[in-house]
Formats: structure tokens, sequence, C-alpha cells
């Protein structure tokens, strides 16, 4: 007993040295681990910066091998994928983040978030919609309720977009009241395609509800009454639309025009269409106007005046329309601002566009200011080609 205590009592500085030199090589050896996956990662992040995707990858792959429990450098290989468009490998990427036990709650946020955008960048929109979904009560769960809404515009669900759209309304993300008059709307006439007049209707009315102010709601409604063969109501609604949207109001001023016609209401219908144009110079709120007038002088005034504040080729057009009708030849007044409009036209169309990035100029370059390329201006200026 007492020679095995001895050997033991001899034995145990031997034991602690081998712990010892075990510990300094297994620190090194993480040192050296430690190095490697950082040096792996800026070398990516480097050719990153430099837009060398394809190396970056690779880098970022290493990265991940050499220290395989660091979401980050999936998160930023899943990111990487996406962006080049191999939505497989993104999806793989954070799907084996999603299923890792050791993730913690936020990253397992994250990777559900990334993998919806993947769904939604690959067109799996149905997963896309779910994956969304699922990010409810969670940190993303604002970001995920705008993707959706978009989601439901391509998919043209304009119910679940109009819950979606009340549900960022009550969540304080902004607002969305516009976006869900145009989702009633877009409704509306969908309903009104299929024949569903009264289901049509009442979209109208959500709408307006939504919006009370939005100028589509008016706009359409307007437009239904005067196609029911109710002018006078149609021009009710129109008069709404003038006061609160005078410059969409623009956009059925030429309906207003024959819906005062139809309700023997020129006169009147003429002297408000005038303050419109007084407060929003438009061609065609003028057009509109000129329908109501029979004196064909009146109508050439109003061209030439709209023409001297409003150069335009459609009000050009208009004063020419006019001399068509008419037997009396254009004045030099008249003449004069034909010309400035034409000028004013011309101008855009007076330059040289390189072929090719785009980029356009009054003069002629041998070598582009834009992409550095040579001869790669055509030689003629934009009305000529």
């Amino acid at each position: 007993m007492e020679f095995d205590l001895q050997w033991l009592l001899l034995a145990l500085p031997g034991f602690f040295l081998l712990g010892w030199l075990a510990s300094r090589v297994d620190l090194r050896q993480g040192r050296r681990e430690e190095r490697a996956s950082p040096q792996a990662y800026f070398k990516g992040l480097n050719l990153l910066l430099n837009e060398q995707q394809d190396k970056a990858i690779d880098a970022f792959i290493e990265a991940a091998q050499a220290d395989p429990d660091t979401s980050d450098l999936h998160f930023a290989l899943g990111s990487l994928f996406r962006r080049r468009g191999e939505y497989e490998r993104a999806i793989r990427v954070h799907e084996h983040l999603l299923a890792r036990g050791d993730l913690s709650r936020e990253g397992r946020e994250r990777a559900q978030y990334a993998l919806a955008q993947d769904f939604l960048k690959a067109g799996l929109l149905d997963r896309a919609e779910s994956t969304f979904k699922a990010l409810e009560g969670t940190a993303f769960a604002s970001d995920a309720r705008l993707a959706l809404l978009n989601l439901h515009e391509r998919s043209r669900d304009w119910r679940a977009a109009i819950e979606v759209g009340r549900q960022l309304e009550a969540a304080g993300t902004g607002s969305f009241s516009q976006r869900i008059a145009h989702y009633w709307c877009e409704l509306a006439q969908e309903a009104a395609a299929r024949g569903q007049d009264s289901e049509a209707d009442r979209a109208l009315a959500e709408a307006r509800k939504a919006a009370p102010h939005a100028a589509r709601p008016l706009v359409l409604q307007g437009q239904r009454l005067a196609q029911q063969g109710q002018p006078v109501q149609a021009l009710q609604v129109w008069d709404e639309l003038m006061v609160s949207q005078p410059r969409a109001f623009a956009l059925v001023s030429q309906e207003y025009a024959s819906s005062a016609k139809a309700a023997a209401q020129e006169e009147a219908a003429r002297t408000k269409l005038e303050g419109v144009l007084r407060l929003v110079p438009s061609a065609d709120v003028l057009k509109a106007i000129n329908a109501l007038e029979n004196e064909e002088p009146l109508r050439r005034e109003r061209w030439l005046a709209h023409l001297s504040h409003q150069p335009s080729l459609t009000a050009a057009q208009g004063l020419l329309r006019e001399r068509v009708h008419s037997d009396v030849a254009l004045s030099a007044g008249e003449i004069e601002q034909l010309q400035r409009a034409l000028d004013n036209a011309a101008k855009p169309l007076q330059r040289y566009r390189c072929a090719g990035c785009g980029f356009e100029s009054q003069h002629y370059f041998w070598q582009c200011p834009g992409c550095h390329g040579w001869d790669s201006y055509p030689p003629q200026r934009l009305d000529d080609q």
C-alpha cells in the first residue's frame, strides 16, 4: 500500500504537466480557428465591397464551414444568394438556420423573415404569405404586414389587402386610408364588370368612407351615374371633386361637359369650369369649356390665352384645330404663341443620347461623360433618329 502511494505522489506532477500541455494545445487550436474565421469573413466582406460576389460567396462558405455555429455568416450567405437570384440556395440556408436548436428567439424571427423574402423573390407566393403571417407578434410584424400588403396587391386579392391595411393603421404604422380606398375602387370596378351594380355601389361607398376626400371614388361614382343616365347626379358628385381635388378633376372635365349638355346646364357648368381653369391651368379643362362654347372667336381667344401661360403642344393643337374650322387666318400673335409652344416641345428632342447608358446632352461627345464609352453617341439628335 505504501508503494502504491509513493508512485501516486510521484505521478501527480506529471498529470498536472500533461493537463497543462493539453490546455495549451486546445487554446492555440482555438486561437488559430478564431483567426482563420475572421480572416475568411473579412476577405468575403472585402470581395463583396469590390462587387466580386462569386468570390465573396466562396469566402463566406469557407468561413461558415470553419465556424458552423456562427449564424451571422449564414445570414450573410443567404442574403448574397437572394441578391444573385439563387433563391433555392438562399431558402436552404435560412431553413437550415431555422432547424438549429441553439438559435435564439431573435435569430429565429430574423431567419423566418429572411425565408419569407426568399419565397417572395422566388415567386412562391403561397409559402411567402404563410411565412409572413407566422411573424405576427414578433419584432418583424410591421415589416411582414407591409410585405403582405404588396403581395396581396400583386395577386389582386383586394379584400385581404384591405384587412392588412387596417391592421397596419391600427398598429400605428402610418395612414393607409388612400390605399384602402383604391382597393375598394378595384372591387367596385370588378363588380361592375360582372354586372353586380349594387355590389359596385357598396364598394364605392366604402371607398368614400375610407378616404372621404380621395379623388378616385368620386371619379368612378360620377362615371357610373353618367352611364346610368343620371347626369344631374353625376354633376353633383363631380362638383365635390372640383372643390376637393381640382387637379384630379381634369380627368373627368370633358365628361363633365357632356353631362352638363345632357342636363341642360351648360352655362352653369362653363362658369364652374372657368373657375377651375383659373386655379389649375389645364388643356383638358379648356377643351371642356370650349365644348360648351358656341362662339368660335371666344374658343380661339381661350387657346391663345392658355398658350401665353402654358406653351404646350396640346394647346397649340387646339388652336390649329380651331383655325381649320374657321375662315379667319391666324394672326401674328397666334403664330408667335404657336412658335413658342413648338420651341418648348422641341427642346428635349434637340439632344444627343448615348447608346450605352442613355446620357443626354445638348452637345455632341466623342467620349460619353456618363459611361466613358468612345463613339457611343449617334451623330443624330433625338428628333432626327
